[in-house]
């Protein structure tokens, strides 16, 4: 006799009040599966909802959110001890939903639920960074990282990723580059950075795809770096066109310091980190997370 599937939800306060997710809910619970629902409110909450699933002994955690719920959690399960973390599983509702649509995850409500409860676990990378800090899908930083940190609320309300565009355009008088050093494994640059995208996952900013060879089960993070002497047009051509930008530096790396002679701002799935060093390395299998079973993600 199969055991009853056992998940707490864990979900951002934004996306309480929707009737698709009240329905999808419903029917889960319908069908058998014991699902605790708790709604986060301020910063902690995370945490403290995941000790009350382990308590429980719920075999699943789901994240209900955007990119940053997402991260939240996943950081509150690597910080458990090993053995006794629940499986992750995702359900996106932010707005722009990076990692979740790089991961193929279904946007209808009640099919993510149910691949995030009933899915199969796969094991998955993390990234920590300064060796308390993680992120799930994408650090980046540069003049995207102003973008993304800065965009107002009420405009990604109202137009969703393509508000990160336009905020963009807004912002292009300051566009400017930060002068780094960048060391791995057999990599060393160093230069005027644009743009850098540090990727577990592969686009970031509401759909710009920054690391597109990047998986979360290789052990490795994809680096990737838009220097100032590369045409801008061709910048901007391919964030209009949602292309590939092929005017930059790419490499796949275990670790990678980056050093610069001023303070630079990562934004880490949403969380901004500023400080003048960030080491960044892979953390391997460091989770378990149900993902659909053609995930591109996956090697």
């Amino acid at each position: 006799m199969e055991e009853t599937p056992s998940a707490l939800l864990i979900l951002n306060g934004k996306g309480a009040g929707s009737d698709a997710l009240r329905d999808a809910i419903h029917t889960l619970r319908a069908e058998g599966v014991r699902l605790e629902i708790r709604v986060t409110w301020e910063h902690g909450d995370a945490a403290r909802y995941l000790a009350e699933a382990v308590a429980l002994g719920c075999e699943t955690v789901v994240a209900g959110g955007g990119d940053g719920t997402f991260n939240e959690v996943a950081t509150a399960l690597i910080n458990l001890p090993e053995g006794t973390r629940p499986v992750l599983g995702l359900l996106p509702l932010g707005t722009a939903n990076d990692f979740a649509t790089s991961c193929d995850i279904p946007m209808v409500l009640e099919q993510a639920l149910q691949l995030a409860i009933k899915g199969r676990a796969v094991d998955i990378d993390l990234a920590r960074v300064n060796e308390k800090h993680y992120f799930i899908n994408m650090a980046t930083g540069g003049f995207g990282t102003r973008i993304t940190t800065e965009t107002p609320e009420k405009l990604k309300s109202a137009l969703g990723s393509v508000s990160y565009f336009i905020h963009g355009l807004l912002r292009m008088d300051q566009l400017k580059a930060d002068h780094c050093k960048i060391t791995g494994p057999d990599f060393s640059w160093e230069g005027e950075a644009l743009v850098i995208g540090v990727g577990n996952g592969r686009q970031a900013g509401g759909g710009q795809k920054i690391c597109p060879d990047a998986l979360i089960n290789d052990g490795l993070l994809q680096l990737r770096l838009l220097t100032s002497e590369e045409l801008l047009p061709s910048f901007i051509r391919s964030i209009m066109n949602n292309e590939e930008n092929n005017n930059g530096l790419s490499a796949s790396l275990s670790w990678l310091e980056i050093n610069a002679p001023h303070s630079m701002t990562f934004n880490l799935d949403g969380e901004p980190l500023s400080g003048t060093q960030f080491r960044i390395e892979v953390v391997p299998n460091a989770l378990q997370c149900r993902l659909p079973p053609q995930c591109p993600l996956l090697g």
